[in-house]
């Protein structure tokens, strides 16, 4: 899964590398913990032309009758998504990529201590998660809300976590993003096993309050 992620990538920097224009109301950057609920950058497509814009992390079917009456979305996995009413019509026609810098993931001990791990792409580059999203209007009011896809983790990354983002290389982002035709299903898998670098850090990053680059520093493990 992905619970909690960072972006560090200033606005035009994100712009510039996803060849899409901004709008004017993106999230504010650095922000080294990025928790559900908040705004994300995301990047959609109009009949080729990208956008980078704000929604809302965590997906809103447009039958819920407000935003926290029902489970939080933050995920959608890739085995189910094409089949879940939540989710099937936006992996259809609402597909986006959502940029990170990297991503947080714990293990947990038999004793119920949850120790945090932070991800990155082993080349430097930004991550591009797999997403999918939706407009929710309801008495009024109105959101656009996105979801991270998820699969099967690999072999690396298993014994931190069973699960993880669909993380798409650059030259699948047209396909992705319903540019280059279709087929987009077959990239819904885990990374290579070379892709993602991970280190521990500090358990402060365990609370959704915390904040500051302090947090992604490389700690002995313990």
């Amino acid at each position: 899964m992905c619970g909690r992620m960072a972006l560090t990538l200033p606005h035009d920097a994100m712009a510039q590398v996803f060849d899409a224009a901004p709008a004017n109301d993106l999230p504010d950057v650095p922000n080294y913990n990025v928790c559900p609920t908040a705004q994300v950058a995301t990047v959609t497509s109009d009949a080729g032309t990208r956008h980078l814009r704000a929604m809302r992390w965590g997906f809103v079917p447009h039958w819920y009758t407000g935003v926290t009456d029902r489970p939080l979305l933050i995920n959608a996995r890739a085995e189910t998504i094409a089949e879940k009413p939540a989710f099937r019509a936006a992996c259809r026609e609402r597909r986006c990529l959502i940029p990170a810098s990297g991503f947080y993931e714990w293990t947990r001990l038999e004793d119920g201590t949850k120790l945090p791990w932070y991800i990155t792409r082993r080349d430097g580059a930004p991550l591009a998660f797999a997403g999918i999203w939706q407009d929710w209007v309801r008495d009024g009011a109105a959101l656009t809300t996105c979801a991270i896809v998820t699969t099967g983790a690999n072999a690396a990354m298993a014994p931190i976590h069973h699960r993880i983002p669909v993380v798409l290389e650059q030259e699948d982002w047209p396909l992705w993003l319903g540019e280059a035709g279709k087929g987009a299903a077959r990239l819904m898998q885990a990374p290579g096993e070379d892709v993602l670098h991970f280190h521990r850090v500090s358990r402060a990053v365990n609370s959704n309050r915390a904040s500051g680059p302090e947090l992604i520093d490389p700690i002995d493990a313990d």
